[in-house]
């Protein structure tokens, strides 16, 4: 197995474009949080003309609505959420810059095609490893949105975020690779 591929904040389109389908990489500095709600008012911001509430150009937005904190920690159980759900307004993001998305599970062809238009990557989170992926997130800062609660835009600090690039910025996915491994067998 290789060494993961460390990459640090902000993603810019020469990173991007480096990663393959199935490295694994851990990401170090400032990525943002938003769901479902979240992207529909940015959508709704940018049908109004209005800037975005957080710049999107070379970030990294995770899929995520983490439990409460405990005691001495950042952020509670922060697991990823299905992806596919964000996909009706991930394209209007990557044209605003978003360089790559954490997430679970598979993307449309729409979302796939931008991705390879924009130099963008779309990295999965293991979602039976909530608990371990809070500990990279080292700060958590609501910072618009505040009335949607988890599903609020956060600005998360982390340090060494475990993720496996699953499609590149080629359109290459690792989801259908793998599956393509095992039909040989």
């Amino acid at each position: 197995m290789t060494q993961p591929i460390h990459i640090t904040t902000p993603l810019t389109g020469e990173t991007a474009r480096k990663l393959r389908a199935g490295d694994s990489v851990l990401i170090s500095g400032v990525i943002y949080t938003g769901r479902d709600a979240a992207h529909k008012r940015m959508m709704e911001a940018l049908d109004r003309g209005d800037k975005l509430p957080v710049e999107l150009k070379d970030q990294i937005i995770y899929y995520v609505g983490p439990a409460p904190a405990k005691p001495g920690q950042a952020i509670g159980s922060a697991g990823p959420t299905t992806s596919g759900r964000m996909d009706a307004y991930t394209v209007r993001l990557l044209d605003q810059g978003l360089k790559g998305m954490v997430g679970k599970g598979y993307r449309s062809s729409e979302v796939v095609a931008a991705m390879q238009q924009h130099g963008a990557v779309y990295f999965a989170a293991i979602g039976g490893a909530a608990a371990l992926i809070a500990k990279a997130v080292k700060s958590y800062d609501v910072v618009a949105y505040a009335d949607l609660g988890t599903e609020a835009i956060a600005k998360l600090r982390v340090e060494n975020f475990p993720a496996i690039v699953a499609i590149d910025s080629r359109g290459e996915n690792f989801y259908e690779q793998g599956q393509k491994q095992y039909r040989q067998l």
